[in-house]
């Protein structure tokens, strides 16, 4: 509990044995909920998750988006926080965030990566993806947004009753801010947060998913 709101925690995992100890071991005693949601992994991380206190359920159809809204439809807590199973998020900024979202007066918060301190956490190429796609959403949707494609988030869980989530991949992070953005009864705001090399292998394919979220973002512009 935090200032008397239910906090839940939603990771989507896969294959992320390596990192999701390092996300729970960090995760903060006043959460109230944490889930995970496997979504088809290979190695121990729902066996990890699951000796670390997690609730963790299956999504056996593979995306990003189909983890996320899985997840989701389990939550009972009235702020919902999104984390990576992967530790680039900073764990340590749930308390901020949570205290800048309650004090920014909308109901979605989107942690901005922007500018990147840590070298190397992430290459020139999605560096330049991110940038790219970061742009091409601001001039559609007529609002400034530095991160795009940031994972980390901080919003009210009735918040997604106004919502229209349609994507089951990796567009689902855009999709979510679009969202957010265009219903003014949720409202969007970004917070800069200090983005970490990931713990393992990375599942991202830049030049495929990339393409696929510009063309999302078109798409989802004119209403297809």
């Amino acid at each position: 509990m935090y200032k008397n709101r239910r906090i839940t925690v939603v990771i989507p995992c896969l294959n992320e044995e390596a990192g999701i100890a390092k996300v729970l071991g960090e995760l903060p005693s006043f959460v109230d909920e944490i889930i995970v949601v496997d979504n088809g992994s290979t190695d121990r991380t729902a066996t990890v998750a699951r000796g670390m206190g997690a609730h963790v359920v299956s999504e056996l159809h593979r995306g990003y988006g189909r983890a996320y809204k899985r997840g989701f439809s389990r939550a009972s807590g009235d702020i919902i926080v999104t984390l990576d199973g992967d530790h680039s998020y900073p764990v340590d900024a749930l308390s901020y965030l949570l205290e800048a979202f309650m004090h920014c007066g909308v109901g979605f918060l989107s942690a901005s990566r922007f500018p990147v301190l840590n070298e190397a956490a992430m290459n020139s190429k999605h560096k330049f993806g991110n940038r790219v796609l970061s742009i091409v959403m601001s001039l559609l949707f007529l609002r400034w947004v530095h991160d795009s494609q940031s994972g980390m988030w901080v919003f009210r869980r009735d918040s997604l009753q106004k919502m229209n989530l349609t994507s089951d991949g990796m567009a689902f992070s855009e999709e979510i801010k679009i969202e957010a953005i265009k219903n003014r009864d949720i409202g969007f705001r970004e917070f800069f947060i200090s983005y970490s090399q990931r713990v393992g292998e990375t599942k991202l394919m830049p030049w495929r998913d990339g393409l696929h979220n510009l063309v999302f973002l078109f798409r989802k512009r004119v209403g297809v």
